[in-house]
């Protein structure tokens, strides 16, 4: 007589409905390792709360940041947390860069400004020019204008060109203001000098970092801004829905010189 060995109890599949939760939650957690990867090592998005780089950056801009162009250090990485400072993969900045950075004296936030002084430099503003190395930065006034977030001010815009050619348009408020004459800055080894476009209206490297910036260390570098992605008019934000189509149109795909 031939014994038939009982065949083993079929194990039963999980539910159809917690198969897709599981593959539902695998494709969010691969989408947000792809977002981590890329807002930590390529690009990061950053909105511009502020006047200080006027006319190039306008307050509402959504701008975004390229985090290669430099290297990578802990001010990378999200909530900048306190390891080893340095850069890794550290490549050299060039005068007339915006850039982003945290603030040496508030590393919670980021602020951006245009680099005017390289390691090795020396930077002094006269009466409203910028001197490098001696050499004054070339200025052509372009005439007056009205501010672009504050059109109650009236400002000259002035064309400004570095010795290696590159140029941008700046804002200045008139003579005789606060950082129109500083002293004297070398930027030692390391360090930055930046300044923001609206010159009357920026806190920067002329000032103390307990102020403005004060000579910026090169490990508080994010990236460079590249492009105006998009921009609203002062007063949207993501809270008041009514504000979400007050466009800035003119200012779309704007490429950051």
């Amino acid at each position: 007589m031939t014994h038939v060995a009982n065949a083993p109890a079929p194990v039963d599949a999980p539910p159809a409905w917690r198969r897709e939760v599981v593959d539902i939650a695998r494709t969010l957690a691969c989408a947000l390792l792809l977002v981590f990867v890329v807002r930590t090592v390529l690009f990061q998005p950053f909105t511009i709360p502020s006047s200080s780089m006027e006319p190039g950056l306008v307050t509402g801009d959504y701008i975004v940041v390229s985090k290669y162009r430099y290297g990578w250090s802990t001010a990378s990485l999200p909530f900048n947390p306190p390891v080893k400072p340095g850069r890794l993969l550290a490549r050299s900045l060039a005068r007339g860069d915006v850039v982003v950075f945290r603030r040496p004296n508030d590393p919670s936030t980021a602020w951006v400004k245009r680099v005017v002084g390289l390691p090795g430099d020396t930077v002094q503003v006269r009466s409203g020019q910028v001197f490098i190395n001696g050499h004054a930065v070339k200025r052509t006034p372009l005439g007056m204008t009205q501010d672009h977030d504050a059109p109650e001010r009236q400002v000259l815009a002035v064309h400004e060109t570095l010795g290696d050619g590159r140029d941008y348009v700046t804002y200045d408020g008139g003579p005789s203001r606060p950082g129109d004459d500083t002293d004297v800055y070398r930027v030692p080894t390391g360090r930055y000098f930046v300044m923001g476009d609206n010159r009357d209206n920026s806190l920067d490297s002329r000032w103390p970092a307990e102020v403005g910036v004060g000579l910026l260390p090169a490990e508080n570098l994010i990236g460079r801004a590249e492009i105006v992605l998009a921009s609203w008019k002062p007063g949207a934000g993501l809270t008041r829905p009514k504000t979400w189509l007050n466009l800035q149109t003119d200012r779309f795909l704007k490429p950051i010189r």
